[in-house]
């Protein structure tokens, strides 16, 4: 029996990266399968903060954080809250996942040449008990380089394949099919795409040119979620969000389509909690997109007030920071599909930092004298950018006109001056000593006892309408789709399952394709820094465990 390959991966993101530097490790033939044309590779990684999810690490004991494997099962199983009986592999990925981010991972990326900046972020705070959603203690790590950093030594492990012989990177190659060969499914079809000089993350056409039959031992499906399709998104959306949002902004390129996992699907593969899904709540419009309804997330500190769009305040665990997929059901029940943060120049000139690769040029670029210049600037450039030309930003120094310049931005009279005003007022009263019973602002004063948070995240308290600290800031924001947490059900070897909780002949998968393990590692929710991580861990356990079924 011939085959073109010992095995055919599909998706060159982060995950089908790591599957096959594995691959290639082992002596492993491979041919990298993907759509979108080269200058895309890394795909949605390269796009990343680069924020990485470890236990444990030098960096936490450096900034005193003490943390521990128990400590962080404790907080992942709390998160998750798997209620099914389709999370059992979930679950023991869970575990495995936990003991990877408290043991090897932070040394063995380290080891291919990965660094992290020094201070460790504290993202998904929760808010609630200790057996509930939530990081007890920041565990949040930066990648020296952010998604581009990330994704490098694995593209070089790839890259040294092609050089030896062993990989085959074929992009512009769309699959439509999966088939059988003797019961295995061997065979991978599908479209060439004509050629394509898009850039990076914009539309690159789907004209067909002809089409390819590839056969090989194993096939490792790698190829993402469907957060670029709104379409699938609101198919999918749990009844338990309510309706879904009529206007989305998307967080991942148009070509991030979810088209593989029915393909797979069809082909016999158990895909599970397809109604879990992870979108932020903090998004913004790009003021200089690169994809269709282009949105970055606001990675806040805890300062700024956050608005129901009639400017009614979130209620108590919501505060920015604390609970992603909480706030998405709260807006979800407003009637609204937008919020507001309401803040001052001295808020945002700490507290706000815009994800991904393209808006943190001095952590992408690897210079310390950008990063200490941005520390030293009243507001960080990538942020000034968006305060003067974003769409969803007002930059008022009173409060009358910041509240006209908000119902301009909806075209609608939702917020009343008068009642705005008694809301920020009252939060302002409330800095005048050290003891507050407003929940958010005891939450300031708990994140500047972390020495992080106080030196680069977290603004001293004091009076938003302090007219020393201005001028004001209103941001709307928008729902921001992101990321799958359901897809293909795998065991621990990566291998797919079928309906009858069997392994597919022959079919692997990772990534968020796989719900970044399992089918749905994550649960209802996410710690955050788990995502790359997750890619990572995954794609590295189906790449060793092809290369051991095809030897």
């Amino acid at each position: 029996m011939t085959y073109d390959a010992d095995v055919i991966v599909i998706g060159a993101g982060l995950a089908g990266l790591a599957a096959t530097a594995e691959l290639v490790d082992a002596g492993r033939k491979v041919i990298l399968l993907d759509q979108e044309p080269e200058q895309s590779l890394g795909g949605q990684a390269h796009w990343s903060f680069g924020g990485l999810f470890l236990v444990d690490s030098p960096e936490q004991r450096r900034m005193r954080v003490k943390d521990n494997r128990d400590l962080a099962l404790q907080d992942w199983m709390g998160t998750a809250g798997f209620d099914r009986d389709e999370d059992a592999w979930p679950r023991r990925w869970a575990e495995a996942y936990v003991d990877f981010a408290a043991g090897e991972k932070r040394s063995w990326l380290r080891a291919q040449g990965v660094r992290f900046f020094p201070v460790v972020g504290w993202a998904e705070r929760g808010g609630y008990d200790a057996n509930g959603h939530g990081n007890s203690v920041p565990r949040f790590h930066i990648t020296w380089g952010t998604g581009p950093g990330l994704v490098e030594p694995f593209e070089r492990r790839v890259r040294a394949g092609v050089a030896r012989g062993l990989v085959q990177l074929r992009f512009r190659h769309r699959v439509t099919g999966l088939a059988r060969t003797a019961g295995a499914l061997d065979t991978v079809t599908g479209e060439v795409l004509e050629p394509s000089d898009a850039v990076r993350g914009a539309a690159s056409g789907r004209t067909a040119t002809g089409a390819f039959s590839l056969r090989a031992q194993a096939v490792i499906v790698t190829s993402g979620g469907i957060g670029g399709n709104h379409d699938l998104v609101r198919a999918q959306w749990p009844a338990r969000l309510g309706t879904p949002p009529e206007r989305m902004l998307s967080g991942v390129p148009a070509h991030v389509d979810g088209l593989m996992l029915g393909i797979a699907e069809a082909a016999g593969a158990s895909h599970i909690n397809k109604d879990r899904m992870w979108h932020y709540t903090e998004g913004i419009e790009n003021w200089d997109p690169i994809w269709s309804r282009h949105g970055i997330r606001i990675l806040p500190g805890p300062s700024s007030l956050w608005l129901d769009a009639t400017g009614k305040r979130l209620p108590v665990p919501l505060f920015p920071g604390f609970d992603t997929l909480g706030t998405l059901d709260h807006i979800m029940g407003t009637g609204y599909d937008h919020t507001w943060f309401v803040l001052n120049q001295r808020v945002i000139g700490k507290e706000f930092a815009l994800s991904g690769s393209e808006q943190n040029p001095d952590l992408t670029g690897k210079s310390v004298r950008d990063v200490i210049s941005r520390a030293r600037q009243a507001v960080p450039g990538p942020v000034k950018a968006f305060m003067d030309k974003g769409a969803d930003f007002v930059v008022e120094r009173d409060l009358s006109a910041l509240v006209r310049g908000m119902n301009a931005v909806t075209g609608k009279d939702l917020i009343d001056e008068a009642a705005l005003r008694e809301v920020v007022t009252s939060r302002d009263r409330e800095i005048a000593n050290p003891f507050t019973k407003d929940l958010q602002v005891m939450s300031i004063h708990g994140a500047r006892k972390y020495l992080g948070d106080k030196l680069i995240r977290t603004a001293a308290p004091h009076r938003i309408l302090d007219p020393a600290a201005g001028p004001l800031i209103a941001v709307r924001l928008s729902i921001l789709t992101r990321k799958s947490l359901g897809g293909l059900e795998t065991d621990l070897s990566s291998r797919v399952l079928a309906g009858d909780g069997e392994p597919l002949p022959g079919v692997y998968a990772a990534g968020e394709a796989a719900g970044f393990g399992g089918g749905g590692v994550h649960g209802y929710r996410a710690l955050e820094g788990t995502f790359l991580g997750g890619c990572i861990f995954s794609g590295r356990a189906a790449g060793r465990a092809a290369a051991r079924a095809v030897a």
